[in-house]
């Protein structure tokens, strides 16, 4: 046997690590913002289908009943008309609605956003029955 110069190298060098975590931390520092704000969109997306799945029991109940819900009756009037058990909004709170709505519509389903306070902007923006998400309404 034959003993040579070569050496035999085992596993990484502290250097080498070193240089992988400097580079997932700097991907994990550009790609996860991003990330997180496809969330947040898609958590005020899911409050519109949300919103549109009530509006759509809404009319079945009022074929059946002449007409919408009170406010005092809520939301939970249509749950008969739900496939499952009334949703919370993407953010863990009640959806809220009121018959008559404003400006003369015949109700208004809220979801107040990330903050569930009235009013607010990008995350927080309210998301209502009568307006396009993003819009600044009719």
């Amino acid at each position: 046997m034959k003993h040579g110069t070569v050496k035999n190298s085992q596993g990484f060098s502290l250097i080498e690590l070193l240089i992988v975590m400097v580079i997932l931390g700097l991907l994990a520092g550009l790609v996860g913002p991003r990330l997180f704000k496809h969330a947040d969109t898609a958590k005020q997306k899911d409050a519109a289908v949300q919103i549109g799945m009530f509006e759509e029991a809404l009319d079945l109940y009022r074929l059946e009943h002449h007409k919408y819900p009170s406010t005092e009756e809520g939301l939970a009037a249509i749950k008969p008309y739900l496939k499952k058990d009334l949703p919370m909004d993407p953010w863990g709170n009640p959806f809220h609605y009121k018959s008559p709505g404003d400006n003369d519509r015949e109700y208004e389903i809220v979801c107040y956003g990330a903050d569930n306070a009235p009013g607010g902007e990008g995350i927080n923006e309210d998301i209502v029955s009568w307006k396009s998400l993003g819009k600044s309404g009719e």
